[in-house]
């Protein structure tokens, strides 16, 4: 197995981990690494190794997460994917809303414990630091913007 296969199936075990499928993780791996960053769907199965009904699926699951995008080049018969642009800032920001709901449900969790000193500590402390993130993270995405358009800048 050569490197850029070891990448994609790295990636796919990663992504995994993080709620996706392997196929799905394994189709971000080799758009990343591919020389043009795109790919329509039989090449992807072909290059991943998957039956046309799992890289449907998996297609299927990054574009409704908003992490690829489908487009025909002109007069092309298939359709393509790329990666969104800067598609883990985009993939971030989405998961921020997790922060407000992790905060409800320390919240629950506290006027379920009562006055409970082990529990209370936990769930305060579970409740204060998703809180932080709430606040916090949306400056470091704002930073990176401000990163990524310098980069981009001549």
């Amino acid at each position: 197995m050569g490197d850029v296969e070891e990448f994609v199936e790295e990636a796919g075990l990663y992504f995994e981990r993080l709620g996706l499928s392997r196929t799905s993780g394994r189709a971000i791996g080799w758009l990343l690494a591919s020389s043009d960053g795109t790919a329509d769907a039989s090449e992807l199965g072909g290059r991943l190794g998957v039956a046309k009904s799992s890289m449907s699926v998996a297609l299927r699951q990054l574009e409704g997460a908003g992490l690829i995008v489908r487009f025909r080049p002109p007069q092309e018969r298939r359709d393509r994917y790329r990666l969104e642009e800067d598609v883990f800032a985009r993939a971030f920001r989405a998961k921020m809303s997790e922060f407000d709901a992790f905060s409800a449900l320390a919240q629950r969790g506290l006027r379920a414990v009562g006055d409970s000193p082990g529990p209370r500590r936990r769930l305060e402390l579970m409740r204060d630091m998703y809180g932080f993130m709430a606040r916090e993270f949306p400056k470091l995405l704002d930073r990176w913007d401000q990163e990524r358009e310098s980069r981009q800048s001549p």
